[in-house]
């Protein structure tokens, strides 16, 4: 299946500092979350991808276009939504999904019909008639997400979409995400917010410093910093001993056979590798990393 994302050799430099360094990445349909610390170029990747920045080196194209040479086909495949809500506080939701929907050309009735799909996609029906500067983070958060997808994008990229909502508006924002996807949109993803990108993403990239350091599904990331482990916990939860392990009960009853008589009172406990874990690993300024195919394999 051909990607609907192509990166390849892209560069950009502020001054001496390189922000993004030869990065090449193939991204096809589903959800795609990139994960890096602050500074390691993921807004900036953004910003080339949706046609606000250009590039000092190197190319991108979604779904064949390239975003520096036909930026007008560009903007009007994608969608794009940022950490903070862009709608009009002085209008209600209903008037602003109306007001963008005639903006980017759908007829009267249309926008109409498109603006009551959304407030109820989105659960916003009992404050379609509300002033915005009344909405709570999560309101404006869906009605931000609403108003992107009044023309339903081929693309559409979310800048840590989750920032400041509170649990219940986050696992609402997630279901419509992963309802975008079903339908077919592609869903460009950043977030800081680990468990959002296991709960969405279909394949996880992470950038340093400009790199891209590893790139596979999830699992694929976890499996970076090792497999499932046994520990010994006393009882204050600390861990005074950690076993590889396979899990097995052959494996278990080894383990035990083999601990000195003071150390089977403490509890045996099995953990596998989080996101976090491998997230940790593979920014670590120490670490030297490890190779998107490694993490792919």
């Amino acid at each position: 299946m051909p990607a609907i994302i192509e990166i390849d050799g892209l560069e950009k430099r502020y001054g001496d500092r390189t922000v993004l360094d030869a990065l090449s990445l193939d991204i096809g349909e589903g959800v795609f979350a990139l994960l890096g610390p602050n500074g390691s170029g993921k807004t900036t990747l953004v910003s080339i991808l949706t046609t606000l920045l250009y590039p000092e080196a190197g190319t991108a194209r979604i779904l064949g276009h390239d975003v520096t040479r036909e930026r007008t086909t560009v903007r009007r495949l994608i969608a794009a939504t940022g950490q903070y809500a862009s709608i009009d506080e002085m209008l209600t939701s209903r008037e602003n999904l109306t007001m963008l929907g005639r903006l980017l050309g759908l007829a009267p009735r249309r926008a109409s019909r498109r603006t009551e799909e959304l407030l109820d996609a989105f659960e916003l029906e009992d404050a379609a008639d509300r002033p915005v500067s009344g909405f709570s983070g999560g309101m404006r958060r869906r009605l931000d997400l609403a108003a992107s997808i009044i023309r339903t994008p081929a693309v559409l990229f979310l800048d840590e979409p989750s920032t400041g909502l509170d649990p219940m508006s986050r696992t609402r924002l997630w279901a419509q995400i992963a309802e975008l996807a079903t339908e077919g949109c592609t869903v460009f993803l950043t977030t800081q917010m680990l468990d959002e990108a296991e709960a969405l993403a279909d394949r996880v990239a992470v950038l340093r410093d400009g790199t891209i350091v590893a790139d596979g599904t999830v699992d694929a990331l976890k499996r970076l910093v090792g497999g499932q482990t046994a520990v010994l916990v006393d009882d204050d939860d600390v861990v005074q001993r950690t076993f590889e392990t396979d899990g097995s009960a052959a494996s278990v009853a080894e383990l035990l056979q083999d601990l000195p008589e003071h150390e089977r009172r403490l509890r045996l406990e099995f953990r596998s590798p989080t996101l976090d874990d491998a997230f940790i690993a593979l920014t670590d300024p120490t670490n030297p990393g490890r190779s998107a195919q490694e993490a792919a394999a």
